[in-house]
């Protein structure tokens, strides 16, 4: 493309261009006195200022920084019910936008819109809502949670449409999504778990653990048994690549866990259950959890426990957010449950149970750096493990020349100064 940066030239940037000096925060490494250079919509240089040329963008519009601020790779989000009044399980599709919009201008350059447990029907319908925005490239693509989920565990999930898992139901899902559903959270002790997954896995969809009431054995066997299947399906994208030219899945992609500790039995030591086999197998590269690190859903120690325990690699911060998610205090909905927030705490009015989170990506970051985890691990778990999930690690998660120019410019208190998604400067939310 005319005007497009190449990292292996040495050619003078034409065309939209901007240039953002601070601490390079990317791959899990922090880097002072770093410069990013963007040029029509890609990253055209990311690192040291020492090795940055600026005779080569000399048309380029300096975004100001202040003293101690940070840039990061654009956030990414696999679990996100909604945000500004708009909730993704709706179906309507204004709403959706809205959210969307609020998202993207809060850091969150991209995102999987979660749906929660429903009809048949309405799932089916909220599919093909979001589909559009995944069509245009709003969204990454969609979360199913639900509704092949325990009733013990239900939490927010509504009760009444929670069922074993149903073939013929999935199989209207995945024509609905016509390749936009990406992950979809499971019960593993469900008569049919096995079928759900080996399907799931066969069309390009993440199972994700989750809402289970499994024990340790049923868990460790199932997120195995669907890591090999993402790994097959891997292999046969890697054969055919060779004849098609079809890159495949990408080499990232393996099970994840849907909300570590949330809607699942505590660990005990006489009854380990779903969370010491959730943690061994992210520890050994297995699977991914994720972890909603918002000061709600989990006590900072624990979530200082698990990076230390299984790695910044192997965790994937998220948010659950719903509708009230940038709105003050109030009554909300999740899906169709009723849904009252004091004090920024989500809970359903029936039972007083969490009903997913009100805090964004870059907030979750901000406490989970408070927790103890440094900057560069909590940054990699909110952009590079969740890119390699989804098999788009070459285009978004990190910040190197070549990549997708969405980036997060932050404080020195990883306060939001400045987004660009693709390359273009973002409205900057209102305070």
């Amino acid at each position: 493309m005319a005007g497009v940066h190449r990292p292996d030239t040495n050619e003078p940037v034409v065309g939209s261009a901007y240039i953002l000096a601070g601490t390079l925060i990317s791959d899990g490494a922090a880097t002072a006195d770093s410069v990013v250079a963007v040029a029509d919509g890609r990253i055209a240089y990311a690192g040291p200022r020492s090795g940055f040329d600026a005779a080569r963008f000399p048309v380029a519009a300096e975004l100001k920084l202040p003293p101690g601020s940070s840039i990061l790779p654009g956030l990414v989000d696999l679990h996100c019910h909604g945000a500004a009044g708009g909730g993704f399980p709706t179906g309507d599709s204004h709403a959706c936008r809205d959210a969307v919009s609020f998202l993207h201008r809060n850091g969150t350059t991209t995102l999987l819109a979660s749906l929660v447990t429903a009809s048949g029907q309405e799932l089916v319908r909220g599919v093909g809502v979001l589909r559009q925005l995944a069509d245009e490239g709003l969204i990454a693509g969609i979360h199913s949670e639900g509704p092949f989920l325990a009733q013990a565990r239900c939490g927010a999930q509504d009760p009444e449409w929670l069922r074993a898992p149903d073939p013929d139901l999935l199989r209207r899902l995945l024509d609905a999504a016509g390749g936009t559903l990406k992950t979809m959270t499971y019960a593993p002790e469900l008569p049919g778990a096995d079928a759900l997954v080996s399907m799931l896995a066969a069309n390009g969809v993440t199972p994700s653990l989750g809402h289970t009431d499994a024990d340790a054995q049923t868990t460790a066997d199932s997120l195995t048994g669907a890591a090999e299947s993402l790994r097959a399906r891997a292999r046969a994208g890697a054969l055919n690549a060779t004849s098609s030219g079809d890159p495949g899945p990408g080499t990232g992609q393996r099970p994840t866990v849907t909300h570590l500790f949330n809607g699942m039995p505590p660990l005990h030591h006489r009854s380990p259950g779903p969370v010491a086999a959730c943690l061994r197998l992210a520890a050994r590269g297995t699977v991914a959890v994720e972890l909603i690190g918002d000061g709600v859903h989990l006590d900072p120690g624990t979530v200082r426990m698990v990076f230390e325990l299984v790695g910044a690699g192997n965790v994937v911060l998220v948010t659950d957010s719903m509708a009230a998610t940038g709105l003050p205090d109030g009554d909300y909905a999740l899906g169709p449950s009723a849904v009252v927030v004091r004090d920024g705490v989500a809970a359903l009015k029936s039972n007083g149970a969490l009903a997913g989170g009100t805090a964004t990506l870059l907030e979750v970051v901000r406490r989970t750096i408070g927790a103890g985890v440094s900057p560069a691990d909590a940054v990699k778990s909110a952009t590079l493990v969740p890119a390699r999930i989804l098999g788009l690690e070459a285009e978004i998660g990190s910040l190197k020349a070549g990549m997708r120019a969405d980036i997060v410019a932050v404080d020195g208190d990883f306060g939001l100064i400045a987004v660009l998604r693709g390359g273009q400067p973002l409205a900057r939310p209102a305070a």
